[in-house]
C-alpha cells in the first residue's frame, strides 16, 4: 500500500472495499474534510487521517485477518470484515477523530462486521460446518510457541496442497495486505488471473479441510521449506517494493523478521531457519543507507556504512558463526539461506567496498549455485566474478543468461555496468535504457537514469 496523496479537499486512501477479496478489485475511498460534523465532534482532516489510516493498514491488517480467521474460521469472512473495518475508518475518523487505540478500534469494528455478515448468511450453520479451517481443537504436539495468529496463518497459506505460486500470492494478500493488482504486477500476470489464483487457493483450503494451526512435529519439516520461501519473499517485497512511490515497505520487512524470530524459537536447531533470520537481519541492517534523500536507490558500493545498524549486524553475524560451528562439528551442510547469510556477512565485515573479499563471495556463490542453479543466482555470481577476474570475464557469464533473464531489469543493469567498465558506452546506454524500462520501482529508475546519463558521449 503506497502513501496516500493529499489535497485541499481531503485525502484519497487506497482501500479494499467489501467483498474485494473475492473479486480482486480495489476502490478509492475519499476521506471527507469534516463538513457536516456534529457540533462538538472532534474533526480531524486531511493528511492526519490519511496517514493514520495508512499506518493502521500497514500495522494492523495482518493481525486482524489472522485473528478473525482464528475466531470465525473463514478466510473470506476475515478478509471482508477487515476491509469493511477500514472502510468504516475512512468514514468515521474524519468526523470523530482518530481513536487513541486505532488497532483496538479496528479489531472491535471488524469483529462486529464479521458477526453481522455471518448473521446475514442464511446458511450460517452449514457455512460454519463446511469451513473446517475453523480453529482446529486438536492440540499440536508441544513444538514451541504456537499461539501467534499470524504464524498460524502463514502455515495455513503454505500448505503443500496448494501450488507454490498460490502460497506466495495468498500470503502476500492476507499477511502483507498487498492488493491483488500489486501482487499481479510483481509476478507479471494479469490482475484477473491473480484474483482467480487467490480465490482458488482459498477455496482449496476450505475444500481440503486444511486446519488453521502450526503443524505437529511430524509434518512441520515437510511444510518448512515453503514457509521459509514465502517469509523471504515477503521480506524482499518490503526491502524493495516492486511498485509504488515508496521504495521500502518497512511493515513487510519487519513482519518477515518477526516471523523469522518466531520460527527460530519454534525450531532453534534448524540451520535454514537460523540462516534465513540471519540473512534478513544482515540485509535489513543496511536499510537506512539504501535510499538517498532525493529518493534514489544507493547501491552497496556507494552506501554510507556508518549508517548501517551494527546491532542487527552483530545479531546476524552471531547466527552465521553459530551455523559455521555446527557444520564444523559434523552437522548438516549449509543450505541456501545459510550461504546467502554468509555472503552478506562478508559484505558487512568489509570496512569499505574496496576491502570486500570477493574471492570468498565467488566461492560461496559457487556452492549456492549447486543448491539453487537459478538464473538469478548465476547472475549474482557473475557480478562477483567480474570483481575478481575483471569485467570481461563477468560479462561473458552474464551474456549466457540473456535468454532466461531478458525480462529482468537487474540483468540489463548488470550488463550495462560491465559494458561501461569496458568502455563500450553505446552498448551500455542501450542496456541502461532497457533496464530503466523494466524497473518498476522509481528509486531504481532514478539510480539507473543517473548512471546512464553519466556515460561519456
Amino acid at each position: 500500500m503506497t502513501a496516500p496523496r493529499t489535497g485541499d479537499h481531503g485525502a484519497q486512501i487506497p482501500a479494499v472495499g467489501p467483498r474485494a477479496g473475492r473479486a480482486g478489485r480495489v476502490r478509492r475511498l475519499s476521506v471527507p474534510g469534516g463538513h457536516g460534523a456534529a457540533r462538538g465532534a472532534a474533526v480531524v482532516t486531511g493528511p492526519t487521517v490519511a496517514q493514520a489510516i495508512t499506518r493502521a493498514h500497514r500495522e494492523e491488517w495482518a493481525r486482524l485477518v489472522a485473528g478473525l480467521t482464528r475466531r470465525f474460521g473463514d478466510l473470506d469472512v476475515a478478509e471482508d470484515a477487515t476491509a469493511e473495518a477500514f472502510v468504516a475508518a475512512t468514514e468515521r475518523w474524519p468526523l470523530e477523530g482518530v481513536p487513541p487505540n486505532p488497532g483496538g478500534w479496528l479489531a472491535t469494528t471488524a469483529t462486529r462486521k464479521a458477526i453481522d455478515q455471518l448473521r446475514r448468511e442464511s446458511q450460517r450453520d452449514a457455512k460454519h460446518q463446511a469451513a473446517r479451517i475453523v480453529y482446529d481443537g486438536t492440540p499440536a504436539e508441544p513444538t514451541g510457541p504456537v499461539g501467534d495468529d499470524r504464524l498460524r496463518l502463514v502455515f495455513t497459506c503454505c500448505h503443500p496442497a496448494l501450488a507454490a505460486e498460490a502460497r506466495v500470492a495468498l500470503t502476500l494478500r492476507l499477511l502483507g495486505g498487498l492488493t491483488v493488482a500489486e501482487i499481479a504486477r510483481a509476478y507479471l500476470v494479469r490482475e484477473t488471473a491473480m484474483a482467480r489464483r487467490i480465490t482458488r487457493a482459498k477455496a482449496k483450503i476450505k475444500a481440503a479441510h486444511i486446519p488453521y494451526r502450526v503443524p505437529s512435529a511430524d509434518d512441520i519439516r515437510e511444510r518448512l521449506p515453503g514457509v521459509l520461501a514465502v517469509v523471504y519473499l515477503v521480506f524482499n517485497e518490503g526491502y524493495l517494493a516492486g511498485e509504488g512511490a515508496d521504495p521500502l515497505r518497512v511493515d513487510l520487512s519487519d513482519e518477515a523478521i518477526r516471523l523469522g524470530r518466531l520460527l527460530r524459537t519454534l525450531l532453534p536447531d534448524d540451520g535454514e531457519v537460523a540462516g534465513l533470520l540471519a540473512l534478513m537481519l544482515l540485509t535489513d541492517a543496511r536499510r537506512a543507507a539504501r535510499v538517498s534523500r532525493t529518493g534514489e536507490l544507493v547501491t552497496l558500493d556507494e552506501q554510507d556504512r556508518g549508517a548501517w545498524d551494527r546491532t542487527l549486524i552483530a545479531e546476524g553475524n552471531a547466527l552465521v558463526r553459530e551455523r559455521v560451528a555446527a557444520v564444523a562439528a559434523g552437522g548438516e551442510p549449509p543450505g541456501r539461506y545459510q550461504l546467502q547469510a554468509a555472503i552478506n556477512t562478508v559484505h558487512t565485515d568489509a570496512p569499505s567496498a574496496r576491502d570486500t573479499d570477493w574471492s570468498t563471495i565467488v566461492a560461496l556463490y559457487g556452492r549456492l549455485v549447486l543448491l539453487d542453479p537459478s538464473p538469478i543466482v548465476r547472475l549474482n555470481r557473475a557480478v562477483a566474478v567480474a570483481e575478481v577476474d575483471g569485467p570481461g570475464v563477468g560479462l561473458a557469464e552474464v551474456e549466457r543468461l540473456a535468454e532466461a533473464l531478458d525480462g529482468y531489469h537487474a540483468f540489463h543493469a548488470a550488463r550495462a555496468d560491465l559494458l561501461r567498465r569496458l568502455g563500450r558506452s553505446g552498448e551500455s546506454r542501450a542496456a541502461y535504457d532497457r533496464a530503466i524500462g523494466l524497473a518498476g520501482n522509481p528509486a531504481e529508475r532514478a539510480y539507473l537514469t543517473r548512471r546512464r546519463d553519466q556515460l561519456a558521449g
